[in-house]
């Protein structure tokens, strides 16, 4: 694909984007951990809510 900018706008986005605040290493994404995370959020929650019930009736 070829850039629509400018040789010396393109080097200038190159030059950006080669700085080191810009090549953080990122971790894999973790599906197993995100669906373990919503559902024990899920669960306390209507934990929460039975407690509560009970609490006021």
């Amino acid at each position: 694909m070829t850039s629509r900018l400018s040789p010396d706008d393109q080097q200038k986005v190159d030059q950006y984007l080669s700085a080191p605040q810009h090549q953080t290493e990122r971790q894999p994404f973790r599906v197993w951990r995100l669906l373990a995370c919503l559902l024990a959020a899920v669960i306390g929650l209507g934990l929460l809510a039975r407690f509560l019930s009970r609490l006021v009736l």
